[in-house]
């Protein structure tokens, strides 16, 4: 079965920056993404991209965040700066699988922006 573990995640002041990683255990084909979820809002999509390196942004992301994909090394990044307090939540990572579109998700990490 399909395993993907995140990390990078942390607490950071305001302006500062994180990389989250998702390192599958199979190789990558399909699309691969975050998710993030805060205390009593609902799980929003933040970023996906494809194989081929095709990204879709959030709307409140864009300009700050980047994600991007190793396809050697099985593994999509989140690039995130000027990260801002809104920003904190638990970041859980996914991949939607071909050819029949079987999700998987990881555990999650959790990003804190304070000062």
């Amino acid at each position: 079965q399909v395993q993907l573990v995140e990390s990078g995640g942390g607490s950071v002041q305001p302006g500062e920056s994180l990389r989250l990683s998702c390192a599958s255990s199979r190789s990558v084909v399909g699309i691969m993404g975050w998710h993030r979820q805060a205390p009593g809002k609902e799980r929003e999509l933040v970023a996906t991209i494809a194989s081929g390196g095709r990204a879709n942004y959030a709307d409140y992301v864009k300009g700050r965040f980047t994600i991007s994909i190793d396809n050697a090394k099985n593994t999509v990044y989140l690039q995130m700066n000027n990260l801002k307090p809104e920003d904190t939540a638990k970041y859980y990572c996914f991949l939607r699988q071909d050819p029949f579109d079987i999700m998987h998700w990881g555990q999650g990490t959790q990003v804190t922006v304070s000062s």
